[in-house]
């Protein structure tokens, strides 16, 4: 069977939210280098934007969570490029806050940038690309948080968990123009998050993960490739782990740290 290239995105178009940095901006160079036309967003305008080889991504500055700013970030893509072929969902994050104090602007906030807004701009982009040529995909990045909960992110675990099952009803109602999958991110090492990872520069941390590294931006970036392009052409409601198999349980580290050195006499 020949495939062709199928990592070949030349007069494709693509939203990648949150484009401007770490994940994002990863995500966009990726799709750029393959040959799509790119359009990233921000709430502010950044110093450089993603690009290479002479060409480089567009930029909006867009607040996701206000659904009237995220309709016109997908105009300004149909008008800019004459279709949307690919949205990327990567605006997300949030610090780390006690459930028991969090204030209700603050839970608003992280569940209006973590699932509304997704989800605003989904609804969007689908009214384009259910009308269009060859359909189009949604692509939600989303968390570990989802299924494993850590102390000081209740807001955030609820609205990846509703990224989650958002992926999926997406799916179901907007198949079979529009695919819609979600990928769970582990423990990425980008430079807005290197200091939370201690002086050894994150080795400890990978430790505790099976591939002993922790992901880079790239690794979630190829990961989009493959989901935007024809080699999932039947892949649509699913969850890719990029993970590198999870966090290793506390109990076989202790069990490790603990064993005495194994002796053959």
């Amino acid at each position: 069977m020949d495939f062709g290239n199928p990592i070949d995105f030349t007069g494709r178009a693509v939203i990648v939210t949150g484009g401007t940095k770490g994940i994002g901006a990863a995500v966009a160079g990726a799709f750029l280098a393959a040959g799509a036309e790119v359009l990233v967003c921000g709430r502010n305008t950044p110093d450089t934007l993603p690009g290479g080889d002479g060409r480089q991504c567009a930029f909006r500055a867009t607040d996701v969570r206000d659904p009237e700013a995220a309709a016109a970030l997908v105009d300004a893509a149909l008008a800019r490029f004459g279709r949307l072929d690919v949205l990327v969902n990567n605006a997300g994050g949030a610090p780390a806050a006690d459930a028991a104090t969090a204030s209700p602007r603050f839970v608003e906030k992280i569940v209006a940038l973590n699932l509304l807004a997704p989800f605003y701009v989904a609804q969007a982009a689908n009214r384009v690309m259910q009308s269009q040529d060859g359909g189009g995909c949604v692509i939600n990045i989303g968390s570990v948080a989802a299924r494993t909960p850590q102390p000081g992110t209740a807001a955030y675990t609820a609205a990846k968990a509703g990224l989650l099952g958002l992926t999926r009803a997406l799916a179901l109602e907007w198949a079979p123009r529009v695919r819609v999958n979600h990928i769970t991110t582990g423990l990425i090492r980008t430079e807005s998050a290197a200091g939370v990872y201690g002086e050894d520069g994150g080795a400890a941390v990978a430790a505790v993960v099976p591939m002993r590294r922790m992901a880079v931006p790239d690794d979630v970036a190829r990961a989009c490739l493959y989901l935007a392009s024809s080699l999932s052409a039947y892949v649509s409601g699913a969850d890719l782990a990029v993970h590198g198999g999870g966090e290793i349980p506390a109990r076989h580290l202790v069990a490790d740290a603990t064993r005495p050195p194994f002796s053959s006499s």
